[in-house]
């Protein structure tokens, strides 16, 4: 099969003359690359006073499998996954825990209060999204609970410049068989847009098979009020769990349902509201469930109003929100809570030389104490290339509903629990040389109080949910991308965390102390011929107490014409290695498939 794939790379460019007219190259042009995670309004990237990576996604997806694929990209991202393509993953940002990271859809919430480990059960395929945004350090200033490690704001496609059909299909070994399609449709007025992808694998060891369904409608009109976007999602997972949550041989399912709609009024004003419903089926004997089994259905909303004013000098952006978030379940049983925040931030720029912000939100629990957040950042341009930056913000997260309530034979949740609190600090240097070479440079410090993790009681073998009273995180983080070409890049980055721990002790715990002490990410992609692209990375991670593993990837594709071939490999070394203790991870996988893509006329 895989000699076959290839000589279908070399057979397909003979058909470049019916090719439809040139799609965008596999590596994206050089724009003006803006931010909107971490700031109230769109900026430069090379404006924002917060480290900020932009990875986008549209235009190169026959190299890149799944969001993993992306994310592993950012050296302070750690995906720790238990199953390829990013089914029952945790994602942790500067050595946070799982659920320490805020993951956004288009800037609203799609954390799972029932626990972090679904924060990543994204419900959408990856063709519908246009961009991933990644803020590395503290956001509850701007948005809440969760956003002590960083904040992942997936943004989905905007309207499609030309109507296109695209269709794809891939098989490989352990069982892969992947489809998926696209149609887009409409002009700058209104458009439509729609996904479908399905997933599957027989799993490269028993009890670790899985299915993933997702299908997204992207709907865009232009009125007199001005945009509105209406966003509608599913998706549906279930996957053999196989040591995922202890020594079981278990089976999970879980489903999802969101639906956004963000409205413009006017130039300054916002309107947006969400819903997302999330279900989870755990079994933890996978051929007897008689035994042990957990289902969940938990509801959320959040609606929010948000407004920014031009002042004689800077911009006041303010706004006010509401979150309500509800559990049904037979293990945690049935819960509420909701809750009102209201946020005031200004910043002002000045001369292209100085910038600074100062904001503070304050969220109102019910039944619960208020958290506010506040933040401050700056930046000083020392030349034309070469920038200073600093911040200081402090985060918070309340516990999960499992934090909270959860029993099992190996695990006790705390009613109890304290909220997490946080103060982040953090100095930097951006070089900007051009538009074909940018670095960067950041130390940064987190001080966790109440830290919420399992710990282990000796005398009865039970993880109980603590709170850890202090633990201080200190790290650097630094990335180089130089663009030897156009159609040419190579990255470099790298990440160091250091971890105190002497106030907790000798204690064992589950999820705290499995962060990488070093993780360094080497990547190229660009053309090879004419006809050809590829991509390749290096990924090496040092965990904290266990040995260092190196994972290397490569992808090749034709990148234009009609059909596409292309080849994608994963962990070429074969290299054993566990991401969470106790869960292996495949070896070499192989999957290679042909997308076609058919213009549609207006």
């Amino acid at each position: 099969m895989h000699r076959a794939l290839l000589l279908a790379l070399v057979v397909s460019s003979g058909f470049a003359q019916t090719a439809p007219p040139d799609n965008p190259p596999v590596i994206p042009p050089q724009k003006e690359v803006v931010v909107v995670t971490g700031t109230f309004e769109p900026i430069p990237l090379e404006d924002a006073d917060r480290n900020v990576d932009v990875l986008t996604v549209h235009g190169d997806r026959t190299l890149f499998d799944s969001f993993a694929d992306y994310l592993k990209l950012d050296s302070s991202v750690d995906l720790q996954e238990r199953a390829p393509n990013t089914i029952q993953s945790d994602i942790s940002i500067r050595g946070g825990t799982f659920g320490q990271t805020l993951v956004l859809l288009n800037g609203m919430r799609i954390n799972d209060a029932q626990s972090g480990h679904h924060n990543m059960d994204l419900p959408l395929p990856l063709d519908a999204v246009s961009e991933l945004q990644i803020l590395n350090g503290s956001g509850s200033a701007e948005y809440g609970s969760d956003a002590v490690g960083g904040v992942v704001n997936i943004l989905t496609r905007k309207p499609s410049e030309e109507p296109e059909l695209r269709l794809r299909g891939a098989l490989g070994n352990y069982g892969v068989n992947e489809e998926s399609g696209s149609v887009s449709f409409g002009d700058d007025r209104l458009s439509e847009q729609l996904f479908g992808a399905r997933d599957f694998s027989t799993g490269f060891i028993p009890d670790r098979d899985y299915r993933d369904l997702d299908l997204t409608s992207i709907s865009h009109a232009k009125t007199r009020v001005g945009f509105t976007d209406l966003l509608l999602t599913l998706s549906d997972r279930p996957f053999g769990a196989d040591q995922f949550y202890g020594p079981y041989p278990s089976w999970e399912r879980t489903k999802g349902w969101f639906a956004s709609i963000r409205q413009e009024l006017g130039a300054n004003t916002e309107a947006d509201f969400s819903y997302r419903r999330h279900t989870d089926l755990f079994v933890l004997f996978r051929d007897d469930p008689a035994i042990y089994t957990n289902r969940h259905l938990l509801d959320s909303y959040e609606g929010a109003l948000r407004r920014s004013d031009k002042l004689p000098i800077g911009t006041l952006h303010y706004g006010a929100e509401y979150y309500d978030e509800s559990i049904d379940s037979n293990n945690l049983g049935i819960h509420a809570r909701n809750h009102e925040a209201v946020y005031a931030s200004w910043d002002t720029r000045s001369l292209r030389r100085f910038s600074f912000s100062l904001g503070v939100r304050d969220d109102i629990y019910d039944g619960l104490s208020n958290q506010v957040s506040p933040t401050a950042a700056g930046g000083y341009w020392i030349n034309s290339k070469l920038k200073a930056r600093a911040s200081v913000s402090r985060a918070f997260r309340l516990p999960s509903y499992t934090d909270l309530y959860y029993s099992d034979p190996s695990n006790l949740g705390n009613p109890n629990l304290r909220p997490e609190k946080s103060w982040n600090y953090e100095g930097g240097f951006d070089y900007f040389a051009g538009k074909r070479f940018k670095a960067s440079a950041t130390v940064f410090q987190r001080r966790d109080t109440d830290l919420i993790d399992y710990v282990l009681d000796p005398t009865t073998n039970i993880y109980t949910a603590t709170n850890f009273q202090k633990l201080v995180f200190t790290g650097f983080e630094g990335s180089v991308e130089a663009r030897l070409r156009d159609d040419e890049v190579i990255t470099v980055g790298y990440t160091g965390l250091i971890g105190d721990r002497g106030a907790v002790g000798d204690v064992i715990s589950k999820y705290v102390f499995n962060y990488p002490i070093n993780n360094a990410v080497v990547g190229w992609q660009g053309s090879i011929r004419s006809w050809l692209v590829g991509r390749t990375r290096i990924g090496i991670v040092d965990r904290y107490a266990r040995s260092p593993y190196a994972i290397w990837d490569a992808s090749f594709a034709r990148p234009r014409g009609r059909v596409r071939p292309f080849l994608q490999f994963t962990n070429l070394t074969s290299t054993v290695y566990q991401e969470v203790l106790a869960v292996s991870m495949p070896r070499r996988g192989v999957v290679g498939g042909v997308e076609i893509v058919m213009p549609l006329a207006r």
